[in-house]
């Protein structure tokens, strides 16, 4: 069996058959890992959503910052304009609520603990172990999924609290997690999240690291992948891999291969200008 880690898709339906193709994907044999923004922007994320969903157990795909946004719209009752026009066909289709469903459903982290790999959209604050992760990522779960979820989309935005702490509770403790898992890239050495600077290290302003750079991560002894970072991947780096290689900007989508630890990646059209 090959297991495929896979880059932000954000509704390129069509370059995503040709990675697959380009990888052979066998879906009784194989299995592929989403790193989350399976929607917008791209042409054709009603298409995605449905292709995922059908792949049931032969594929798990992690929450992105796209998904959530998706799923906001749709709880509350808001339009889709400007950049996420794209989304408009999904909440138009007739299996809408199914797929709304089933998306609402997927993990915010993804751990298989036989090769101690783990799977989220954008990262992990320094101060928590890949135990910690799992733990805080359940709470956001199990908000998504129980009766209040309509709730929480209402209080989801916004850029505070920017430091972790264990007393954080209600909508600030979720809202940090939901931060750090699905938009973070930058973070000072105290674990203070930046949820503003976009570009590729060394653009940063004084003070911040990537998030995995931080000196004395504790999820350091865990193989993590992640997408999100547009101007990043593909990358290999302290016990990290990158997989958003732009798509959507005109750069490539990207599997990594986990038994061989290799990139293969195709090519794509620019859909979106990065500003």
């Amino acid at each position: 069996m090959g297991i495929y880690a896979i880059g932000d898709i954000q509704g390129c339906f069509d370059d995503l058959q040709r990675l697959l193709d380009l990888i052979r994907f066998d879906p009784p044999r194989d299995r592929l890992w989403f790193t989350g923004d399976l929607v917008n922007r791209g042409p054709r994320s009603l298409e995605t959503l449905r292709f995922v969903k059908r792949l049931g157990e032969h594929a798990v795909t992690v929450l992105g910052n796209h998904d959530l946004h998706l799923l906001a719209i749709h709880a509350t009752g808001g339009a889709c304009s400007g950049k996420d026009r794209t989304l408009q066909p999904v909440l138009e289709a007739p299996d809408r609520d199914e797929l709304l469903h089933w998306l609402r459903h997927r993990p915010l982290l993804h751990f298989d603990p036989a090769m101690n790999a783990a799977l989220l959209h954008a990262g992990l604050p320094p101060q928590w172990e890949i135990v910690e992760a799992r733990r805080h990522a359940g709470e956001l779960e199990q908000a998504l999924r129980g009766p209040d979820w309509r709730e929480f989309f209402g209080q989801m935005y916004g850029d505070r609290p920017t430091l972790w702490s264990d007393t954080l509770r209600g909508w600030e403790r979720l809202r940090f997690i939901v931060n750090c898992l699905t938009r973070m890239r930058y973070c000072s050495v105290d674990g203070t999240i930046d949820l503003h600077s976009k570009g590729p290290p060394g653009s940063q302003p004084q003070g911040l690291l990537p998030w995995f750079q931080v000196p004395g991560r504790r999820s350091r002894d865990t193989l993590i992948l992640f997408g999100h970072w547009s101007t990043l991947g593909p990358l290999q780096s302290d016990n990290v891999c990158a997989l958003d290689s732009g798509c959507l900007w005109g750069g490539r989508l990207t599997a990594l291969s986990l038994e061989e630890m290799s990139f293969r990646s195709v090519p794509c059209p620019t859909y979106c200008s990065p500003d």
